[in-house]
């Protein structure tokens, strides 16, 4: 089989050394959602892109969020009726182009006696809610009193329960989400790459931005590269590499962290996902994903380090004694926490009010060489921020560009189905191919949820793995891990394990078994010797024992 589309880390090298004779229209900085979108509505409209990354593809943010597509209903309290009204018209493009990925689940939002919305007020502001997104007749909400809620969600805590609002939001996997995109871009001509640093910039004799210099973060070598726009998607760095372009203020941010638990499924068996408020103005999510139920999240101001912000034991304690109150009978503990990450989100400082009360909204910036720059925005938003970004950089460097975005109606890769019932028939069909070929079947929907219509390729590479004599869990293994590399850039154990598949949240437990397997094959695949080999081991280890390390919270 030839390698599939997408990014090759195989393919790297070569693009790397090919950069200088280049001349590209855009070159993005930042590989987060954010980035993502820029570049594929920028290639899009067939503009010769370019985007780097320091990091690993959504190694920030992007892979750091609830991971749900949410119409931003909590921006109802803050009275912010365009932003919801936007991000919830947007979820409905982001599932009909990616439905593998974006899918509606349910979602209870408990009523509770003496907080500060009370039954009818709820039941308003889910009606305003389901008009400002123009909400599906078979998704608008419906009230439930005391004794239905009860029978949807016995967990709950009947003490301090009046009723409930039944609606729904969009799940996802936020790495994932902007890998789909970013394979997207490079289908259509882009060029992306991870693990690529802008060092430096370069002007032209009227102080235009017209270069920069790129360091490969693998082996250290540089790279000049020329282009005629630079867009800056850095999120949290955002400031960063603006006073790198020019020694000036750039938007005031505020960095607030947000941390998630992870804890067996038996351990809190949710029927559905349930969105609550808690004392301080902030509103909790318990989200059920396969064997596991996560939760969260914070937001506390952070001025740590941007690359690994951790949990730590104050905040895990706060958002279990939040749990705790709401599901009494699961007495959840810190022992019963199997995974945890935390992220940056970079919000517009807005003096005087909490974090919980700033606005999420977004602003562009262009500074006196070209340099555009994106603050704020959302996971939600992403698609049409970008949309945006690209408008404004074709009003300031390509005025003869005629062509609009096209990415509402741009099937993201992997999301090749017209409906649910394709779905459920492709479904079928690599059932049917892992039954045939002696491939693990319960493996089936977590490979959909990952891969959409791109899980034939991995299966069809894992019924050659066996036939060549590698067993069933190996052989899946390998393709996997094959299609991590030739497709999605992976380059080390963390890409995989982490932003490729999701295991270090959902299936941590199963790491430890497999590790060996995992770093055997990487270093078959990319020709490691035992020194790099040991070196990814250890960093990947390094992640692994912090997401359940919680030290105690720095002074």
């Amino acid at each position: 089989m030839q390698q599939p589309p997408g990014i090759s880390t195989l393919n790297r090298n070569q693009i790397l050394q090919e950069l200088p004779a280049e001349k590209f229209d855009v070159i993005v900085i930042g590989g987060g959602i954010m980035g993502a979108g820029i570049a594929l509505d920028a290639a899009s409209r067939n503009l010769k892109v370019l985007l780097v990354e320091k990091q690993d593809f959504a190694a920030g943010t992007s892979s750091r969020s609830t991971k749900l597509i949410h119409g931003g209903l909590r921006y109802l309290k803050n009275f912010e009726f365009g932003l919801v009204r936007s991000v919830a018209r947007e979820r409905k493009i982001l599932h009909h182009n990616a439905p593998h990925l974006v899918t509606p689940e349910p979602m209870l939002l408990p009523v509770l006696k003496n907080t500060s919305y009370g039954y009818l007020a709820t039941a308003l502001g889910l009606s305003l809610y389901d008009f400002l997104g123009k909400v599906s007749p078979t998704e608008r909400h419906r009230m439930l009193g005391k004794k239905e809620t009860l029978q949807l969600e016995p967990l709950l805590n009947p003490e301090y329960l009046k009723g409930a609002g039944y609606f729904y939001e969009y799940r996802t996997d936020d790495a994932r989400l902007t890998l789909e995109v970013l394979k997207t871009a490079q289908a259509h001509g882009a060029t992306c790459l991870n693990y690529t640093a802008l060092t430096s910039f370069s002007y032209n004799t009227d102080k235009q931005l017209n270069g920069a210099i790129l360091q490969d973060q693998l082996s250290g070598q540089t790279y000049a590269v020329n282009a005629t726009c630079f867009i800056n998607a850095t999120g949290p760095w955002v400031t960063e590499l603006m006073a790198q372009d020019q020694a000036v203020k750039g938007p005031g941010l505020y960095h607030t962290k947000g941390i998630h638990l992870v804890v067996p499924r038996n351990r809190l068996p949710l029927h559905q996902s349930v969105y609550f408020d808690i004392p301080g103005g902030r509103m909790l999510f318990a989200v059920p994903r396969n064997q596991i139920t996560y939760l969260g999240t914070t937001d506390t101001p952070f001025t740590g380090n941007l690359e690994q912000p951790e949990v730590n034991r104050e905040d895990a304690a706060y958002v279990l004694q939040a749990i705790n109150q709401m599901f009494p009978k699961a007495n959840l503990n810190l022992s019963d926490v199997v995974s945890s990450w935390a992220g940056v989100r970079a919000l517009l400082y807005d003096p005087g009010k909490k974090p919980s009360e700033i606005s999420r909204k977004d602003e562009i910036y262009v500074s006196a060489s070209g340099l555009i720059s994106v603050a704020g925005g959302k996971l939600t938003g992403y698609r049409h921020l970008a949309e945006n970004v690209v408008d404004k950089a074709r009003a300031l460097k390509f005025p003869q560009l005629k062509k609009k975005s096209q990415t509402k109606n741009l099937t993201l890769s992997g999301g090749d189905f017209h409906n649910l019932k394709e779905m459920k028939q492709f479904e079928a069909t690599c059932l049917q191919l892992a039954n045939t070929n002696g491939l693990p079947p319960e493996r089936i929907p977590i490979l959909i949820q990952n891969y959409g219509s791109n899980t034939n390729l991995v299966l069809e590479k894992a019924r050659k793995f066996k036939s060549q004599g590698a067993n069933t869990e190996i052989a899946l293994l390998k393709a996997e891990i094959w299609y991590a590399v030739t497709a999605e850039g992976a380059t080390n154990l963390a890409d995989f394990l982490i932003r490729r598949t999701g295991m270090l949240y959902f299936e941590r437990e199963k790491i430890e078994g497999i590790l060996p397997d995992v770093l055997s094959i990487f270093q078959e695949k990319l020709g490691w010797n035992d020194e790099t080999a040991e070196r990814s081991k250890n960093d990947f280890l390094n992640l692994y024992q912090a997401a359940v390390a919680f030290k105690d919270a720095k002074n």
